[in-house]
C-alpha cells in the first residue's frame, strides 16, 4: 500500500519563510507568496495557528502534522517543534546537504522519502532506533549550519531552511506507521478515520491510502474502556509511630544504592515523620512547617515517611501541590516506591478537579452530532486519545497541551464537566467514568497526588467522610495562602449567577447540548415524590430571577431585567462613578470599596436579597427531602436512583452554601463592615471589553477558614517549600499557613540549599534602564538574550509590556538563530511553551506570574533570568486592607521577597547549573536582597557591564568599580 507524497511543505519563523515541494530544495518566499500558495493547495506545516500568526493570516488552514501525530500516536508526549517531532519519530536530522547553497539538494537521509518516492518503504531502516543518526556521537555527524550545530550540552538544532524536508520526512514516517502490523494504537483508528473523512479532515484522504480496513468490526470506544468495581469500605488507619531508623532505611531505598548522602535530606525525612504520630487531642494535629532549600531532595524527603506510614498504617496520605509541573514530577518520583506499573497505578492516584477530566457523556454527544466543523474534528481526536489515556485528564495529563490550541479551544470546555451537571449513576458511562475511577481509587490508595484547591474541597465538603484527607503534605506551601484565599472567596457576579441559573433550569431558548436542569437530573424525585417535585418546581420558578443569556448586553443598553440584573447594573454605574485606579483608559478592570453607597444601590441589593432567599428556601427543602428519601428508601428508589440522589445532594449542598454566602454578602450592603472580611464592587474588563461585574468578598486572613476547615480536622499536616519564609522570620509562614490559629503550635524546620551560590550564580542589578522607557526595556532584553545565546527566562508584571517587548525583539533574535516564545502572544498554553523552552537551549521565553513559580528547567536550557523590575504588589482594595492589617511596608516586603526568591529559584535547579539573575531596576531597595540565597554575589552595574558579565559566564568576582551588595545570610540585611 503505497502512495506518492505530493504536498508542498511550509515553515515560517520570525526570521524567514521557507517553502519546498517534495524532493526539491527549500526556497525562501515572502509572506504574501506564502499566503497565496496556502490558498491554492494544501500545505504541510507544523502548528498551523503559530504559522498563521507569523504570516499574519488567521484564516490559514492546511495539513498540520500535529493533528496527524495526535491521530497516529494518541496520548504520546511530543514537543511541538521540528526538533521535537524529529525526536518523537526517531528521524535523522538534516545535514548541510539539505540547505540550498550547501550541497544543493535534500539530505541523503530523506532521499528515499521525498520527490514522489515510495513512502511505503519509509520505515525499512530509516526510523529504526538502532539506526537513528540523531543519537550518534556528535563528532561522527559532520559539520552543521548556523542553528544546526551541536552545543556544549550535545543539543541539536535545525536550520530553518532544512525544516520543510524534515516535515516531508515526518509525514512519510507517520504514514508508514499506519501500515505497520504492530502499530500499538491501531484499534479504533479505521472507524475514527471514516468519521474524520465525513468531516473533511484535511489528512483523511491521504491517510486512508495507508490504513488497511480491519478484518472484523472495531469495538466502539465506550465498550473498550475499563469499568471500575465496587470495593468494601476501607478500615480506618492503624495508629503507628515511625522510627528514625525505619524512615532512613526507606529513604535509602528510594534514593538508590550509591546515591549521594544528603544530610539535610535525612534530617528533613526524620522530622517529616513527626506528622504521622498518633494525634493526642481532637482538633490539635501534628503540624510541621519546613523550609527545605533547592537541592535538598525535598520530594523524596517527605515521600519516605509518607510511603512508610501508608504501608504500615493502611491509610492514605494526600500530597498537595500548586502547579501541574510538580504533580507530574511527583508521579515520576513515586514510581520508585513500587516495583511495577500495576502496583504503582493501584497505590498512587493523581486527583484533580472534575473540570480537568473528559466527560464521556459530553464526548458521546459531541461524536453524535453535538459538535460541528473543527470542533467535531477535535472530538474525534479526543476520542482517539481517550481510548489510550492513562486517566482521562485533559488539563496537564497525557492529552497533548498543544492539541487544544490547534482548534482555538473550540469545544474543549464542553467536553469536561465545568458546570457541576453530572448525573452520576444516571449516566450510561458511569461505570467507565474517569472521574469516578480516580475518586474511588483514591479511597484505597497509599498516596493521592492532588492540588491545593482539591485538597481543601475534599477536606471541607467531601461526599463521604472516608474521602476526607487526614494526613496532608502541602508542597509548594508558599502558595497555600493564595489557594485558601481563592477557595474561601465569595463572588456574586453576573457569570456566577448565570451558571446557577443554568444548573437549575438547564438549556433555554436556542441553547444546545446535553446540559440538563435540576428536574431532569432528579426525574425520579420529580415524578414519584410530591414534596420533592414541589421543591424542584419552586426552585425553577425562583431561578428565573437570575440573569439569563444576553444579560451583559441588556445591562450595557440600560435594559436590565430581574432583580439580580438590576443590582449588577447599579454596581456597574457605581464603579464607573467612583473608580480612581486609573485603569479605565488603560482598559483594565475597575473597582471601588463597598462603603458609603447611595440609596438606589442599597434598594437594588434588598430586592436581590429577597430573590436569593426565594431560591435558597426551596433548595434547602429539596435537600432535606432527598436526605429523607435516602433514609426511608421508598419502593421506586433502586440502586441507580439512590446513586443519582446521593450525587445530586453533594452538588446541591455546595449551591445552598453559595446562596447563603450571597445572602450574607448582600446583607452587608448598607450595614456595618465585618472586620473578618474585605468587600468591594468590581467591573471586570479585558483590553477595555467588559465581561463581568458584581460583589466580591475575601477573608482578611484566609488562614482562619483554612485552619478551621482543613488543618484542625486533620491528624498531621506538613507545609513545605524552598521559599516558605522568604526571609529570616517565621512569622509570615505561621500566619499564611493558618498555623497561628491552632491551639497546638507547629514544629518548624529549616535546611538550607547545598548549592554553591557564590560560584554558581550572580545577581546583577542594572541601574541605567529608565523605568517607562519601552524602547530601552526592549533593547535591554534583546541584548541580554543575545549575550547569553538564548536560554533566558524573561519575567514581566504586565502583559502589555511583555507584548511590546516581544514585538520589538522577536524578529531580530530570530535572525541570530535565537527563537523567542511568549505567553499571551504565541497561540500555545503555558505547559507547551515551557516544554519547547526546555527542549531548545537556544530558545528564550517571556512570561508573567505563572512562569515565575511553575517552571522547572534544569541544565543549560535556562541560564539567565531577567526581571523587568521589582514585582510590587498590585495596590488594589484587597491588598490595601491586608497591608494595613499586616504591618504596612513590611507586608509589601514579605510579598516581594517571596516573589524574588521564587524567580531566582528557577535559575539553579541542580549542582552543575550556572546562571545569572538580572534585575532591570535603577533603584532596587537593598532591604530586599535577603530574598536571595546566602552567599550569592550581588552587583549594581550598567547594562554594558551586565552584557559583558553574561557573555563571559558566571563569576563571583566583582567588576572594577561596580557597587557590591553581598547577601550575608537568609534574611540578613546589608547596608
Amino acid at each position: 500500500m503505497t502512495a506518492s507524497l505530493n504536498f508542498p511543505a511550509l515553515h515560517a519563523s520570525h526570521s524567514a519563510i521557507w517553502f519546498a515541494a517534495p524532493g526539491k530544495p527549500a526556497v525562501r518566499i515572502s509572506k504574501g507568496e506564502a499566503i497565496g500558495r496556502a490558498a491554492e493547495t494544501p500545505l504541510i506545516m507544523l502548528n498551523a495557528p503559530l504559522v498563521a500568526q507569523r504570516l499574519g493570516y488567521p484564516e490559514l488552514s492546511g495539513l498540520d502534522l500535529l493533528e496527524l501525530f495526535a491521530f497516529v500516536h494518541p496520548a504520546q508526549f511530543m514537543v511541538p517543534t521540528p526538533m521535537g517531532l524529529a525526536r518523537a519519530l526517531k528521524l535523522p536530522l538534516p545535514t548541510l546537504a539539505s540547505v540550498p547553497g550547501e550541497g544543493g539538494g535534500p539530505s541523503p537521509e530523506f532521499s528515499g522519502l521525498l520527490g514522489g518516492g515510495d513512502v511505503g518503504r519509509a520505515d525499512a531502516n530509516l526510523f529504526d532506533p538502532s539506526t537513528d543518526r540523531s543519537n550518534r556521537n556528535p563528532s561522527e555527524m559532520g559539520p552543521r549550519l548556523r542553528g544546526g550545530s551541536i552545543n556544549a550540552d550535545g543539543d541539536d538544532s535545525i536550520a530553518d531552511s532544512a525544516i520543510p524536508a524534515l516535515l516531508h520526512a515526518a509525514t512519510a514516517a507517520l504514514f508508514a506507521t499506519l501500515e505497520r502490523s504492530d502499530w500499538p494504537q491501531r484499534e479504533g483508528a479505521w472507524s475514527s478515520l471514516q468519521a474524520l473523512a465525513k468531516l473533511r479532515w484535511p489528512w483523511a484522504g491521504a491517510a486512508a491510502k495507508h490504513l488497511k480496513a480491519p478484518e472484523k468490526a472495531e469495538r466502539w470506544l465506550f465498550s473498550r474502556l475499563p469499568e471500575w468495581e465496587e470495593q468494601p469500605p476501607r478500615a480506618q488507619p492503624r495508629q503507628v509511630s515511625l522510627s528514625e531508623d525505619a524512615v532512613e532505611a526507606q529513604l535509602e531505598g528510594l534514593t538508590g544504592t550509591g546515591a549521594e548522602r544528603r544530610e539535610g535530606q535525612r534530617q528533613f525525612a526524620r522530622t517529616a515523620a513527626h506528622i504521622f504520630a498518633p494525634r493526642e487531642r481532637k482538633s490539635e494535629p501534628h503540624m510541621l512547617l519546613a523550609e527545605a532549600g533547592t537541592g535538598i531532595g525535598k520530594t523524596l524527603g517527605y515521600l519516605a515517611p509518607a510511603s512508610l506510614w501508608s504501608q504500615a498504617a493502611g491509610g492514605t496520605v494526600w500530597i498537595s501541590t500548586y502547579t501541574k509541573a510538580l504533580q507530574r514530577q511527583l508521579s515520576r518520583e513515586t514510581e520508585r516506591i513500587y516495583g511495577n506499573e500495576a502496583a504503582f497505578r493501584k497505590r498512587v492516584v493523581i486527583r484533580k478537579g472534575r473540570e480537568n477530566y473528559l466527560c464521556l457523556l459530553n464526548l458521546e454527544d459531541a461524536l453524535q452530532g453535538g459538535f460541528q466543523g473543527r470542533a467535531a474534528v477535535l472530538a474525534q481526536l479526543v476520542a482517539r486519545w481517550a481510548a489510550y489515556s492513562r486517566d482521562g485528564d485533559m488539563i496537564g495529563g497525557d492529552l497533548p497541551g498543544w492539541l487544544v490550541t490547534l482548534f482555538r479551544r473550540a469545544g474543549v470546555t464542553a467536553l469536561t464537566d465545568r458546570r457541576g451537571e453530572c448525573v452520576y449513576a444516571g449516566c450510561p458511562h458511569y461505570r467507565k467514568c474517569f472521574i469516578e475511577h480516580a475518586a474511588r481509587a483514591s479511597q484505597h490508595a497509599d498516596l493521592v497526588i492532588a492540588n491545593h484547591a482539591l485538597v481543601m474541597v475534599n477536606a471541607a465538603r467531601a461526599r463521604e467522610q472516608q474521602g476526607r484527607p487526614t494526613r496532608i503534605i502541602f508542597d509548594e506551601g508558599h502558595h497555600l495562602h493564595d489557594a485558601a484565599d481563592s477557595m474561601f472567596a465569595v463572588a456574586l457576579t453576573g457569570q456566577e449567577t448565570v451558571e446557577m441559573r443554568r444548573w437549575i433550569m438547564g438549556p433555554e431558548g436556542k441553547s444546545r447540548g446535553r446540559r440538563r436542569g435540576l428536574a431532569a437530573r432528579l426525574s425520579d424525585v420529580a415524578s414519584y415524590d410530591e414534596l420533592g417535585g414541589r421543591a424542584i418546581e419552586a426552585a425553577r420558578i425562583a431561578a428565573e430571577a437570575l440573569p439569563g443569556e444576553g444579560w451583559l448586553a441588556r445591562i450595557r443598553e440600560g435594559a436590565a431585567s430581574g432583580e439580580i440584573e438590576l443590582l449588577l447594573a447599579a454596581i456597574r454605574g457605581t464603579v464607573y462613578a467612583r473608580d480612581e485606579s486609573g485603569g479605565e483608559d488603560a482598559g483594565y478592570g475597575l473597582e471601588t470599596e463597598l462603603a458609603e453607597l447611595d440609596g438606589p444601590l442599597i434598594a437594588a441589593a434588598l430586592e436581590a436579597a429577597r430573590a436569593i432567599d426565594a431560591l435558597h428556601n426551596p433548595l434547602v427543602a429539596l435537600g432535606r427531602r432527598l436526605e429523607a428519601l435516602i433514609e426511608d428508601g421508598p419502593d421506586w428508589l433502586d440502586g441507580p436512583a439512590r446513586a443519582r440522589i446521593e450525587g445530586a445532594l453533594a452538588s446541591l449542598g455546595w449551591r445552598i452554601d453559595l446562596l447563603a454566602a450571597w445572602a450574607s454578602l448582600l446583607g452587608r450592603i448598607g450595614g456595618p463592615a465585618d472586620p473578618d472580611f474585605v468587600d468591594w464592587l468590581a467591573l471586570d474588563r479585558f483590553e477595555g471589553r467588559e465581561y463581568d461585574m458584581g460583589l466580591h468578598r475575601r477573608w482578611l486572613d484566609p488562614g482562619k477558614p483554612l485552619a478551621e476547615a482543613v488543618i484542625k480536622p486533620s491528624h498531621g499536616v506538613l507545609v513545605t517549600s524552598a521559599t516558605l519564609k522568604a526571609g529570616d522570620d517565621w512569622t509570615p509562614a505561621l500566619t499564611r499557613s493558618g498555623a497561628v490559629h491552632l491551639e497546638k503550635p507547629p514544629e518548624m524546620f529549616e535546611a538550607r540549599s547545598p548549592f554553591d551560590y557564590a560560584n554558581q550564580a550572580e545577581v546583577l542589578i542594572v541601574t541605567d534602564v529608565r523605568r517607562g522607557d519601552m524602547a530601552a526595556l526592549a533593547g535591554a532584553y534583546g541584548r541580554l538574550i543575545e549575550a547569553a545565546g538564548g536560554g533566558a527566562l524573561g519575567l514581566f508584571t504586565a502583559i502589555r509590556r511583555l507584548r511590546s517587548v516581544h514585538g520589538r525583539i522577536a524578529d531580530r533574535l530570530a535572525q541570530s538563530g535565537l527563537p523567542l516564545y511568549a505567553q499571551h502572544v504565541d497561540p500555545m498554553e503555558t505547559g507547551t511553551l515551557v516544554d519547547i523552552f526546555r527542549d531548545d537551549p537556544r530558545a528564550s521565553l517571556l512570561g508573567t506570574d505563572s512562569l515565575r513559580d511553575g517552571v522547572d528547567v534544569p541544565g543549560h536550557s535556562l541560564r539567565l533570568v531577567i526581571m523587568e523590575g521589582v514585582p510590587w504588589p498590585k495596590p488594589d482594595i484587597l491588598h490595601r486592607a491586608r497591608k494595613a492589617a499586616g504591618g504596612g511596608t513590611q507586608y509589601d516586603d514579605m510579598i516581594i521577597r517571596a516573589r524574588l526568591a521564587q524567580a531566582f529559584g528557577r535559575l539553579i535547579r541542580r549542582a552543575d547549573d550556572r546562571g545569572r539573575f538580572v534585575m532591570l531596576s535603577s533603584a532596587f531597595p537593598s532591604r530586599l536582597l535577603s530574598a536571595f540565597p546566602a552567599g550569592t554575589p550581588v552587583r549594581r552595574v550598567t547594562l554594558s557591564e551586565a552584557l559583558q558579565a553574561v557573555q563571559s559566564g558566571v563569576s563571583a568576582q566583582p567588576m572594577s568599580g561596580a557597587r557590591i551588595d553581598p547577601v550575608t545570610g537568609s534574611g540578613g540585611e546589608t547596608r
